[in-house]
């Protein structure tokens, strides 16, 4: 990520003070425009949820801490959780988002940088990927990877074995069962998917051969974030278009260069585990199970079925 500047910024009479912040490319369309009116969905110590008004994706805009988990639409700003950069602002206030800047509350970020939500993993050969996932199941089974908010459900678990044998219509009938599924802001199921969609794409797209996982990719995308809207919360939806296009939050990212062999696997799955009460393990199953079906679908069936048992 792009390293924040701490520049002092001169304020005008009666102005909010301001800090700087360096927001996700997913957010142009929101931060680029003029400003508009925006409805606070919820305040947490370490970040806030906005949400704009109007049908166009991304919806949901996240004001995040230096130190927080960083989601694909998040703006991070300098200040970190003992800092409590949030203390102003009240869930269901008015917030205004455009013009480069974020106003809620008595906090007002100016975007000073920006940062590429999709990890560059670059070119990697089958034999590569497949050294990648043995590596992260491994990780995974160190670290004690539970099955997440939908242990035991059999729809995840149908939704993997079909994207390994590209069977699109039954992925597309599974992953549809699963939106919105799990209590909180982000449901379990569309964590799953998150990280699902976001490894087909981003590894599909790395390995050689693997156009059958970025299409598979795509259909999949079409299908989730149809009518997520009204079928799940307005963050997970939200997240749901991010990954579909490639948008990955800052720990998913770091799994995803750990299976490309660019950073080491165990520190990457711990800080991801480490993400919600259920979400990390939700959004680790479905990177697996992305990268599994990656693998599967570029390199002879006999080899994938020796690295995905």
């Amino acid at each position: 990520m792009t390293a924040l500047v701490r520049e002092p910024i001169p304020l005008g009479a009666g102005a909010r003070p301001q800090t700087a912040g360096a927001a996700s490319l997913a957010l142009r369309p929101l931060l680029d425009p003029p400003r508009r009116a925006a409805r606070v969905l919820a305040v947490f110590p370490s970040a806030l949820y906005l949400e704009m008004r109007g049908e166009r994706e991304p919806r949901v805009l996240a004001v995040v801490g230096s130190d927080a988990n960083r989601l694909p639409n998040a703006v991070v700003v300098v200040a970190a959780r003992r800092d409590q950069p949030f203390r102003s602002v009240r869930e269901g206030g008015e917030a205004w988002v455009g013009d480069g800047r974020v106003d809620v509350g008595l906090l007002s970020v100016r975007v000073r940088r920006w940062w590429d939500p999709s990890p560059v993993l670059g070119a990697m050969p089958p034999s590569a990927l497949a050294r990648g996932v043995r590596a992260l199941e491994t990780a995974l089974g160190a670290a004690g990877m539970t099955g997440g908010g939908l242990a035991g459900h059999p729809d995840p678990v149908r939704l993997a074995e079909c994207c390994a044998v590209g069977d699109l219509a039954g992925a597309v009938e599974a992953a549809e069962r699963i939106v919105g599924l799990g209590p909180g802001l982000t449901p379990s199921g569309d964590d799953i998917l998150s990280g699902l969609l976001v490894a087909l794409r981003l590894v599909g797209g790395a390995v050689r051969d693997g156009g059958a996982a970025v299409r598979l990719a795509d259909w999949l995308g079409a299908a989730v974030t149809a009518d997520a809207g009204t079928r799940t919360t307005a963050l997970a939806a939200t997240l749901l278009h991010c990954a579909a296009a490639g948008g990955a939050g800052g720990e998913v990212a770091a799994v995803l260069r750990s299976v490309a062999g660019h950073e080491q696997a165990a520190p990457a799955v711990r800080r991801l585990l480490a993400v919600g009460h259920t979400s990390g393990a939700d959004l680790a199953w479905g990177v697996l199970a992305g990268c599994r079906a990656a693998l599967a679908l570029t390199v002879p069936a006999r080899h994938a079925r020796r690295v995905t048992a």
